[in-house]
């Protein structure tokens, strides 16, 4: 009796049964994937896989002309069926702040210190490491399994990359050591070493397509491949840092994390330093400044964070970033272009902004046309004409600027002189008389504006519409399918008119339609973001949404606010970083009988803010209430005290009002005990507050 195929070993098959062979390994091992990474229900043993495997490798080895499309060796892990899944991290994925000057380090520095309330005598030390120009990743294992793989996203929620990340060899699927924590979730950066850039932009080049613009792009359209074969073919590596959610942390310190995690299994980057000081982490910049070249990947700068981790927890964050670690960028590619011309782009609260149209030019490894000029001020401050050759540079990869005019070089030209009319609507342009803008007063007859606006509304921090982003916004505009926000969520109407439109089709129209769809419910904080109220971005968004809880509750203290003497102005303006400014540009949003009728028509085409979800993922005797600090404190500084406060769940207040759950009176208190007395606001002494939050 012959035998099969899978019987024989390698090098006894002829091609026929080599290739029927590896059909059938294709087949099974993909079966096998499925069960493991996506049912949780494996068949075989370690060992009986990798097996399977072996002998699909050796067989592509021996015949290479018969390697498969759906090669195994492509892949890792079970492919995802669909786009990708949103999902909520456990602990938000801060960002980092910037520096770009050793004072501001040096600031940085000072900052904690005075925050911790240390003598200058009293050690401070850190962690430097080089700031990978990667794609941020969170992995999450359980019971020592890799159960969930996520980008960074927007820091509150990301994309289920999983099946991507189990392609990539750095990323241990396994946790081998049997006392590590059951849950243990570890941060990192996905990246392209510089040789494997230059094969895939070779590839891409042979293969007719697109090559792709720098290491960093290419690594995060590699891990967003629907396709993990795909993501697989690009040889990713990784390496990891930090940690969000863990059921255990047997560490104290950064340094310690960095060895503990490396004796896990996962590489850190060999490049890392722990610094006794902030000198020794300059002193690490300077020298990772003169290596960058001869690195095998690409960073743009140094990463410090505070060693201990006890004074990490201490000094908490702010907004999005935290308060412990910044990000010290190398210094800017400078190169020299000319202004071809000057033009305003009005943006979505009608601010006229100059922008100079160059010819084009290579900074930073990206091909840059154009460059802000941020005001009239501005122009006239380095004396910018039209048809100058200038200096331009992009610091820290945000938009590029102008740095200076080469004089030398300049032709016979007139001034710039701003406009004052809008270019969109020809309605009348108004500077501010605080300020240095100028400002369109065409409002929603201004098309810029709507424009704007709806770009805003659809994006990323915003409602997030996959799908939906800038170019598409303005065709639909242009075509008077969109005019307003709520027009989005009553696309499904004109269905027909959107698959006869170019470039367009019925699969790309349903894909779009589906993703409106699941957007119409929308956390409360992004709601109040997408709106594009002046001066109110995520930050005050959140604060908003955790002061007021749920959308009804914030639009009638808003009607209620419009009183400047009442007690629900007096609230608004009580809540922590909402001065008279922007409280001012919060209540002119409520006011107006346009924004008003907007919002009816968002909900009658069924979206519904949810209410107040805290990010806080512990929960504590503060959560959701609201304090306020007075009087001097012994034992922390106010800052501190109002980070701890802000990190068990609570909202900071700057004034007493009938909403305030808790005083705590320092030394020296003043007339907000006598308030706090005359509205039965409880007070708690330092030492009460203490005890309240665990010391």
């Amino acid at each position: 009796m012959a035998k099969r195929a899978q019987d024989l070993p390698v090098d006894a098959l002829s091609p026929a049964e080599a290739a029927a062979e590896l059909a059938r390994l294709a087949s099974e091992i993909a079966r096998h994937d499925s069960l493991y990474y996506q049912s949780d229900a494996p068949e075989l043993s370690d060992a009986e896989y990798d097996a399977l495997r072996r002998r699909n490798e050796a067989i592509e080895k021996r015949f290479p002309k018969l390697v498969r499309s759906d090669s195994p060796s492509n892949r890792v892990g079970a492919p995802l069926t669909s786009g990708f899944k949103k999902v909520r991290h456990t602990v938000p994925m801060l960002s980092l702040g910037n520096a770009f000057e050793e004072s501001d380090v040096q600031d940085f520095a000072l900052r904690v210190r005075d925050f911790l309330k240390l003598k200058p005598s009293e050690p401070l030390g850190f962690v430097a490491e080089p700031k990978i120009d990667g794609l941020s990743i969170s992995i999450r294992y359980e019971g020592g399994k890799l159960v969930q793989g996520l980008t960074r996203g927007d820091g509150i929620t990301g994309e289920d990359v999983t099946a991507n990340l189990l392609t990539i060899d750095d990323i241990p699927k396994k946790l081998n050591d049997l006392f590590a924590p059951n849950t243990f979730e570890i941060r990192g950066e996905v990246f392209l070493t510089k040789s494997n850039f230059l094969k895939l932009n070779k590839k891409q080049e042979t293969a007719g397509e697109t090559p792709f613009a720098n290491p960093r792009n290419a690594a995060a359209g590699s891990l967003r491949q629907l396709d993990p074969r795909v993501t697989a073919s690009r040889h990713l590596s990784a390496f990891f840092y930090a940690f969000g959610e863990m059921s255990q942390l047997r560490v104290k310190t950064q340094w310690q994390f960095l060895m503990w995690v490396k004796s896990l299994g996962f590489k850190i980057n060999a490049d890392s330093r722990q610094c006794s000081s902030i000198d020794a982490a300059l002193r690490y910049f300077r020298e990772m400044q003169k290596k960058r070249a001869k690195l095998s990947y690409d960073i743009d700068g140094v990463v410090y964070k505070v060693d201990h981790l006890d004074f990490q927890e201490r000094l908490g964050s702010v907004s999005r970033a935290p308060r412990w670690a910044l990000a010290h960028k190398f210094p800017a590619e400078q190169v020299q272009t000319r202004i071809n011309s000057i033009i305003i782009q009005v943006g979505r609260t009608g601010v006229m902004t100059p922008v100079a149209e160059l010819e084009p030019v290579t900074v930073g490894g990206v091909v840059v046309s154009r460059a802000t000029l941020h005001n009239e001020d501005e122009i006239h401050r380095k004396k910018i004409h039209e048809g100058d050759t200038v200096v331009i540079q992009r610091a820290g990869d945000v938009i590029p600027q102008v740095v200076r005019v080469v004089k030398t070089n300049r032709k016979r030209a007139a001034p710039f002189k701003f406009p004052k009319t809008c270019k969109e609507c020809g309605s009348k342009a108004v500077r501010d008389v605080d300020g240095v803008a100028w400002r369109c007063t065409g409002g929603l007859i201004c098309p810029a504006q709507v424009k704007e606006r709806l770009i805003h509304f659809a994006s990323r921090n915003a409602f997030d519409i996959d799908g939906l982003g800038e170019s598409r916004i303005e065709e639909l505009y242009n075509k008077e399918l969109l005019k307003s926000p709520h027009d989005i969520f009553l696309l499904h109407r004109h269905r027909d008119k959107l698959i006869e439109l170019k470039g367009w089709a019925e699969t790309s129209v349903d894909k779009l339609l589906s993703a409106i769809d699941t957007r119409r419910k929308i956390d409360l904080q992004r709601f109040i973001f997408a709106l594009g109220i002046p001066q109110v971005g995520e930050t005050t968004a959140r604060l908003l949404a955790r002061n007021y809880g749920s959308f009804s509750a914030l639009r009638s203290a808003m009607v209620l606010a419009q009183d400047r003497k009442g007690d629900a102005y007096q609230e608004l303006v009580s809540i922590g970083q909402i001065g008279p400014s922007v409280a001012g540009d919060i209540l002119a949003f409520f006011a107006e009988k346009h924004n008003l009728e907007e919002l009816d028509a968002l909900s009658r085409a069924g979206v519904e803010p949810t209410d107040y979800k805290s990010l806080v993922t512990v929960h504590s005797p503060l959560t959701d209430k609201v304090v306020v600090f007075t009087g001097t404190l012994e034992h922390m500084t106010r800052q501190e005290a109002k980070a701890r406060a802000e990190s068990l769940g609570a909202t900071v207040g700057s004034s007493v009002t009938r909403k305030t759950d808790y005083l705590i009176v320092g030394a020296d208190v003043g007339s907000k005990a006598a308030k706090a007395r005359e509205l039965g606001v409880k007070t708690l002494s330092e030492e009460e507050w203490l005890e309240m939050v665990g010391g």
